[in-house]
């Protein structure tokens, strides 16, 4: 049989299958360069960038739950200037797209980052609009529409490469949040980033992340992210990056299938470093035994 065509477009460009790793969750690639082939991904989406270097939460910063995994280790990152110097360079020497989440605490940081990859070898940009606005009391830009319009249509209008927007699922309405990003030109959606959650040690009866509260992630998140990605993807039009729990290639056609066009794997590269790989054969299997000709024939094409 021919094997299924995998590739899928989107904002332009044109990817050798729809699986990219998670912000956060693979670096910049060099930790798993022993465990898989980096060519075989559709795009490595890098760690959080911001400005200046960040030093990170203080205290336990990862912690096992049922389910998943709590995470508050605060976007630590070598600031956009060594990452420039050392992880494009890197990320070059393979066949495939370069996707770098940019991180700030002001509107001004995340411009200055947008502005210094303006003409940099990489291919599209991640807004993290789930970093704390500092000033605005911490809240995340991400969970006010007016905030999302404001920072997505700032750092558009700067930015050189298509533009992601990744969006925090801790809101009210999602749907409001991914029409207000939309609306200010975001050219893709990504989503969800993680849940927030925490977990307490009853022996010592204190948290047991350092910064009390963190990041959920991993297949207990996966129902929410589903639905998520299934409400976006019915009320609007750019194209979504699904993720949230996938583990196996079964769980990312759930996502195309939901509207997504491209999905992202993250807490699976923990238990498995090799996760991203199984997943793109468990998509071309799912093809196979379906008799399709393209991944393209899956997305949104929910009954």
């Amino acid at each position: 049989m021919i094997k299924p065509d995998l590739s899928v477009n989107i904002a332009g460009v044109q990817l050798k299958n729809p699986v990219m790793t998670a912000s956060g969750t693979f670096g910049s690639g060099r930790e798993y360069g022993e465990y898989l082939d980096l060519n075989q991904l559709g795009a490595v989406v890098t760690k959080g960038v911001a400005n200046i270097p960040w030093k990170g939460n203080d205290g336990v910063r990862v912690a096992e739950v049922y389910g998943g995994v709590l995470n508050s280790v605060g976007l630590q990152n070598p600031g956009i200037d060594e990452f420039i110097k050392k992880d494009i360079p890197f990320l070059r020497q393979y066949d495939t797209k370069i996707i770098v989440n940019i991180a700030g605490r002001t509107l001004e940081d995340y411009c200055q980052v947008v502005e210094a990859l303006s003409h940099e070898d990489i291919d599209m940009l991640e807004l993290n609009i789930s970093c704390p606005n500092v000033k605005e009391g911490g809240v995340a830009f991400g969970t006010n529409p007016q905030m999302v319009h404001q920072v997505t249509s700032e750092v558009k209008r700067r930015a050189k490469q298509p533009l992601i927007v990744k969006l925090s699922p801790n809101v009210t309405d999602i749907v409001e949040i991914a029409k207000a990003a939309e609306a200010a030109g975001a050219d893709a959606l990504s989503l969800i980033n993680t849940l927030l959650g925490m977990a307490i040690d009853i022996r010592k009866r204190k948290p047991i992340l350092g910064n009390v509260v963190g990041g959920l992630s991993g297949p207990a998140i996966k129902p929410v992210a589903l639905r998520m990605v299934y409400q976006v993807a019915r009320s609007v039009k750019v194209p979504i990056i699904g993720m949230g729990g996938i583990m196996s290639g079964e769980d990312a056609v759930e996502f195309l299938l939901a509207g997504a066009t491209g999905v992202a794997v993250g807490t699976a590269n923990f238990v498995n470093p090799a996760a991203t790989t199984s997943v793109i054969k468990g998509i071309e299997d799912y093809l196979i035994d379906q008799k399709e000709s393209s991944v393209n024939n899956l997305i949104g094409k929910l009954k």
